[in-house]
This record gives structure tokens, C-alpha cells and sequence, in this order.
């Protein structure tokens, strides 16, 4: 069952022995005469990250702390700083000042791959699909950081090889049922409607069974109907154990979706707090959402 037809389940938790920071049965057997951990509550922390491209300060000592668990949502008007932050946070861009935590531990220096073999998904502003191969094929390559066959099984295609490559396919027909999708599997990604190439962008990066995905603006170029079913699927994404950061310009989707919200402007940290609060806070009410804004949380 998939949230993307209003049910959801236990399938991306049931997925994750296969990540590498999760614990396998052997290690939760030993660890139940040990004491008790506590829980670390923040999964992500940035602290005081900045960015300068030339003359402009695209981020400027930009702080905040995202939950396990949580949807937190990124707003801003255009330029803000948003998607510098997300290309920051995925090691496309080297922080100029500050650093970012991820479970405990430093993402300085990490390139893209790593980040993501870390724990650390995204989807892209413009939508990044390799448009000639199938829906399915497109999921299939987000399980490359998850994979254990290298050159010489590729080419001597040996019993353990196909054994993972008849995995990573039925895997990833698993998650385009799990947004949606699954009745164009074989239909050329640049074939899609526009919300399906969306919810294929989210399907393959949840295949690199992330503990955070980052989504930049996924409701983006949707229908009313379209993004209620997007707001379906990032409940059941959460439900099933992942942390969401999401970027939107549908107010109504993030202040009905997500548990905090962090604004900037200018690359500057205005606001953050629960987003009943944000929405009122005259900062954000003068830099972004504009002053005629009220939006009905009960109704939204």
C-alpha cells in the first residue's frame, strides 16, 4: 500500500537494512543487555553556514536544527537563498563559513555521492530525469549507493550479480507504487505529465534510502488536485521514518504540511518557529507571504 492512494504503511522503514548507519539484527540482539541510548533528537544542524558568490551573499551565517521525524519547511522569495542552501547541504557548493552536522557528524568536504551515501537525498528545482530511459530505469540508477557490485561483476555478470541487479528492479518498481506511478514504469521519463515526472524525481530519491530528503519546490507547476495528493505522499513519507526539508512556494501546502518553517531573505535567517507563528510574524508577512496574506490553517 502507498500514501499516493491515501493509505500508507511500514514500507520505507521495512526497506533500510540496507544503509549502512542503520544497525543489522545481529547488533540489535547484542545491544539488548546494554543500557539503554537515548535518542538523539536533532538530525541535521547547521551552524552559521555561509556562501558569497563574487559580490553577493547567498547565505549569511544561516543556523537551524531539523528533528528526526519532522517536515520542515524553507521559504522565501525568489533569490533568498534557498537552493543555495540545498546545494550546499548536498556538496555541490563548499561553504565559505560554518558547517553542517548530519547525525553527529561533520559534511565538510563530502562530494554529492557522498552526502547522499551518508543518508542525504534531494530533488532539483528543475526537474533532472534522464528523459530517454524509462520511469523504472530512472529509479533503478538512485540505487547505485546502495549497491555492492563493482567492475567485475558487471562484467562477468556472475550468479550474485544478477541476483542484485533482479533486486534493484523490483525495488524500484516498489517505490513508483509507492508514489503513484507505477502504470508508467516503462514510459520514457520525458513522456510523463509534469506531476508524474515530480513524483518520479521523489521515487528515485528515495531509493537511495535516505534519512533526509530535501525536496526543492516538488508541488511546483501543479494542480489543486495534484498538489492535495503531493500532501498525501509527504505525510506517508514521514509516517514511514523520513525526515522531510522542503522547499515550496505554496504557502498553502507548507502551512498545512510542515511542523516548523525557517524563512530567509537576502541569504539572512527572518524566521523560524512553528509555521502558525511564522505566518504571522511581520518580517515574513513584509518579505514574503505580503501583507494581504491570511491563509485558514483549519481549512487548509
Amino acid at each position: 500500500m502507498s500514501p499516493a492512494d491515501g493509505t500508507t504503511g511500514e514500507y520505507l522503514s521495512s526497506q533500510r537494512e540496507g544503509s549502512p548507519v542503520r544497525a543489522d539484527a545481529g547488533t540489535a540482539a547484542a545491544a539488548i543487555d546494554a543500557p539503554a541510548a537515548v535518542p538523539q533528537l536533532a538530525l541535521l544542524k547547521a551552524n552559521g553556514v555561509g556562501k558569497r558568490f563574487g559580490g553577493v551573499q547567498a547565505l549569511a551565517a544561516v543556523s537551524f536544527t531539523i528533528n528526526h521525524g519532522e517536515i520542515y519547511g524553507l521559504i522565501g522569495p525568489n533569490g533568498a537563498g534557498k537552493t543555495s542552501l540545498f546545494n550546499v547541504l548536498t556538496g555541490i557548493y563548499a561553504p565559505d563559513g560554518g558547517e553542517f552536522i548530519f547525525e553527529g557528524l561533520p559534511l565538510t568536504g563530502l562530494k554529492p555521492h557522498e552526502v547522499a551515501a551518508r543518508g542525504i537525498a534531494r530533488t532539483f528545482q528543475n526537474i533532472r530525469l534522464f528523459g530517454n530511459l524509462s520511469a523504472l530505469e530512472n529509479v533503478m540508477i538512485g540505487r547505485h549507493v546502495r549497491t555492492q557490485a563493482g567492475v567485475w561483476g558487471a562484467i562477468f555478470r556472475d550468479a550474485r550479480t544478477r541476483a542484485e541487479e533482479k533486486a534493484i528492479e523490483s525495488r524500484a518498481y516498489e517505490l513508483l507504487e509507492y508514489v503513484g506511478i507505477a502504470r508508467r514504469a516503462d514510459d520514457q521519463a520525458r513522456h510523463l505529465p509534469y506531476g508524474d515526472q515530480r513524483r518520479l524525481e521523489i521515487a528515485r530519491a528515495l531509493a537511495t534510502e535516505p534519512e533526509l530528503l530535501a525536496l526543492d519546490e516538488p508541488a511546483a507547476g501543479m494542480n489543486a488536485t495534484e498538489t492535495a495528493s503531493l500532501r498525501t505522499l509527504l505525510e506517508g513519507i514521514r509516517h514511514d521514518g523520513t525526515t522531510i526539508l522542503l522547499i515550496e512556494h505554496d504557502m498553502k501546502l507548507v502551512m498545512s504540511v510542515c511542523d516548523r518553517v525557517l524563512v530567509l531573505d537576502y541569504g539572512r535567517k527572518i524566521a523560524e518557529g512553528p509555521a502558525a507563528e511564522v505566518q504571522q510574524d511581520p518580517a515574513v508577512i513584509a518579505a514574503y507571504l505580503g501583507g494581504e496574506v491570511s491563509l485558514n490553517l483549519k481549512g487548509a
